[in-house]
């Protein structure tokens, strides 16, 4: 079993984390390599260059990644877990830890799981979006893909068809196209439903429609959902998982559908979903309990 090590660099302290991290799994004789991006930041001065490699070599090498940090992190190693056709698991260093289920003061029995093979791999949708007649790689994405109308102040024109269906025509800010693990993000703070990760179905969720009965949308995890933008301005943004973001003039028709492979997620322990939302999202809270009389 070979380990691919990524963090987010960013973070305060990411040194030392990864470096008591990376004691712990010599420790218990798993091999690994390090994403080069760490390499001025560890403390430990014993590692061989050799032991460093690009994100893409890692991929290549490892059995699976592990992505220390916050839930942004997390997103943009599933990714690369996701072209690779690897596992990830995530290590919270972060804030919320939604994705990242491993917290730092597991990471011992976390990895003493892992060599007994003491885990499950739980498959996650990603969704894929292209531009009709337009030259732009793929727009991958773990939680979603938001239409926006960018930096222009007036609302963007969007019509929707479902495999071939026309479905309806609405003015907004934009649109967020989300996948179940997506729905806990962005889409829900749209007042997008929350979704269990093993359903398969995709959510779309209107930002800020004008129009009272313009609602989130559910919809089975098969179908084609082709969008088509216009508006005033000259460009809108497309985001994907609200990390990569590309501009493009309208009008413009987009394809979104479910990508053919899963993302593979480590799971260790037996927490369930339910049990996340409550924790970390506080969902089902009675605030009656806690008010002051």
């Amino acid at each position: 079993m070979t380990i691919g090590i990524i963090g987010n660099t960013s973070k305060e302290n990411i040194g030392d984390v990864t470096s008591d991290i990376i004691e712990k799994i010599i420790s218990h004789n798993i091999d690994f390599y390090i994403s080069d991006s760490l390499k001025t930041i560890l403390n430990s001065t014993t590692l061989s260059d050799e032991k460093f490699k690009n994100e893409n070599a890692l991929s290549n090498l490892c059995d699976f990644l592990i992505s220390i940090g916050g839930d942004g992190t997390m997103l943009s190693t599933s990714l690369l877990a996701h072209q690779n056709n690897i596992p990830v698991l995530g290590i919270n260093f972060g804030k919320l830890g939604f994705l990242t289920e491993v917290d730092i003061a597991a990471v011992d029995n976390c990895l003493i799981d892992l060599k007994k093979n003491n885990y499950l791999i739980e498959e996650r949708m990603i969704l894929k979006g292209s531009c009709k007649n337009i030259e732009t790689h793929p727009l991958f994405a773990v939680n979603d893909i938001v239409i926006d109308k960018g930096g222009w102040a007036k609302m963007i024109e969007i019509s929707v068809s479902i495999s071939g269906q026309y479905v309806t025509t609405f003015s907004a800010d934009g649109l967020i196209i989300a996948t179940p693990t997506g729905s806990t993000g962005y889409s829900l703070s749209v007042g997008g439903p929350i979704v269990n990760p093993r359903t398969d179905v995709i959510t779309l969720s209107p930002i800020s429609a004008h129009s009272l009965t313009m609602r989130p949308l559910v919809l089975p995890g098969n179908d084609e959902i082709f969008i088509k933008v216009e508006s005033m301005h000259d460009k809108i943004q497309i985001h994907s998982d609200g990390q990569r973001t590309i501009e493009i003039s309208t009008p413009v028709e987009i394809q979104i559908e479910k990508s053919k492979n899963p993302l593979k997620l480590i799971k260790i322990g037996d927490s369930s979903y339910y049990e996340i939302l409550r924790n970390k999202l506080l969902w089902g809270l009675d605030v009656r309990k806690y008010s002051k009389n």
